[in-house]
């Protein structure tokens, strides 16, 4: 058995998820383990994964309960060489000072950012913050510096906040809809001038105000919120507090029935199907090939994900993701902030905050 204590860290299982939820324990503190024993279940929308012990100890510093949300990176547990050893410091504390609700910060991120004495108040909610986007900070994260385009005071000029995967998607859609002006996009992680597709990044979460004030009146949230969708909220709530209005996009291959009704914010994407009188909710997100039968409720901020397929009447609630090819049967309600695995066939109520395994048909 090693003479030091080793960290075994929250992996990052999924790169389009960047965090996981924590299924199951198999230790406690205290226990000893060997190399290879179980020490947790972790599953994304995507795939279930077993952590294990990559070394024998005693397990310390076990913090996480059942049910909550990892960010990747994160110090899980350590494995001690005996078993009165305690960290020095716990991963949710830096300096006496709570990491705040919703910062998603890898354990060296929050190693760094203690040690420059950056505020963790200072840091953005929303995208998951590394070790490479401590260093670029200034040793009092400082403000960055940015430029606001021209085109931000035409009266159709719209901003894309989030320049990830969604944020492609969310650009080719915004240009496939028509009506809007692109003055770029506003990306925490990513530096002033990098381009996303061919439109350029404006600065951070520190542009908006400003681009308010130049006569913005338009922005879209482009961030997915696939591992996290307290993120994607996050994200409506800074937009919405800055003033900005929410457009709605449908792209021109998708089809709307004209008596469904789409509230702002929703996005609509290549042939979609959204029946007679459904309604979908503020900043829904309708993704390619999904089919929403009629008379289904969509509530705000869900995310339906490419090829997923709902039966007359059924409701979604509020930040509840829908994977891929999930299939959900006639007047299902699937309650708020519920994560559906890819493939997985709904045949009854799923509880708020419920999880269905990928490939699983509920109930089993």
């Amino acid at each position: 058995m090693s003479s030091q204590a080793q960290a075994v860290h929250v992996p990052l299982i999924n790169p389009n998820e960047t965090e996981a939820r924590l299924v199951s324990l198999s230790v406690a503190n205290g226990d000893q383990v060997a190399k290879g024993d179980v020490l947790a279940t972790l599953e994304t929308t995507k795939s279930t994964f077993e952590l294990l012990a990559d070394a024998p100890g005693f397990v310390a510093g076990l913090q996480a309960q059942q049910g909550q949300m990892l960010p990747a990176g994160q110090v899980f547990l350590y494995l001690a060489p005996s078993k009165d050893w305690q960290p020095a410091q716990t991963p949710a504390k830096a300096d006496g000072e709570a990491v705040p609700a919703g910062l998603r910060i890898t354990q060296p991120a929050l190693q760094l950012a203690q040690k420059r004495n950056i505020p963790l108040a200072s840091l953005p909610v929303g995208p998951i913050i590394t070790e490479d986007y401590i260093t670029k900070l200034s040793p009092q994260g400082a403000a960055e510096t940015f430029t606001i385009p021209e085109a931000a005071s035409l009266a159709d000029a719209v901003i894309v906040y989030g320049g990830g995967g969604h944020g492609k998607a969310v650009i080719d859609l915004l240009r496939a809809a028509g009506g809007y002006t692109l003055a770029g996009v506003v990306d925490d992680s990513r530096q002033p001038g990098e381009l996303v597709l061919d439109a350029a990044v404006i600065g951070g979460e520190a542009a908006l105000a400003a681009l308010r004030e130049a006569g913005c009146h338009w922005a879209l949230n482009a961030v997915g919120g696939i591992g996290a969708m307290s993120s994607r909220i996050a994200v409506f709530e800074k937009l919405e507090a800055a003033g900005f209005q929410l457009p709605t996009l449908v792209h021109p291959s998708a089809v709307v029935e004209p008596s469904a009704q789409l509230a702002p914010g929703v996005q609509v994407f290549p042939h979609a199907y959204v029946g007679s009188e459904a309604r979908i909710g503020q900043g829904a997100i309708i993704n390619t090939g999904v089919i929403v039968s009629h008379d289904c409720v969509i509530a705000d901020y869900a995310n339906l994900s490419p090829g997923s397929i709902l039966a007359g009447g059924v409701q979604v609630g509020r930040g509840s993701l829908v994977g891929m090819g999930v299939t959900v049967n006639l007047n299902v309600r699937i309650g708020g902030m519920a994560r559906i695995g890819n493939s997985a066939t709904i045949k009854d109520d799923v509880p708020d905050g419920g999880v269905v395994r990928a490939g699983a048909v509920w109930p089993g």
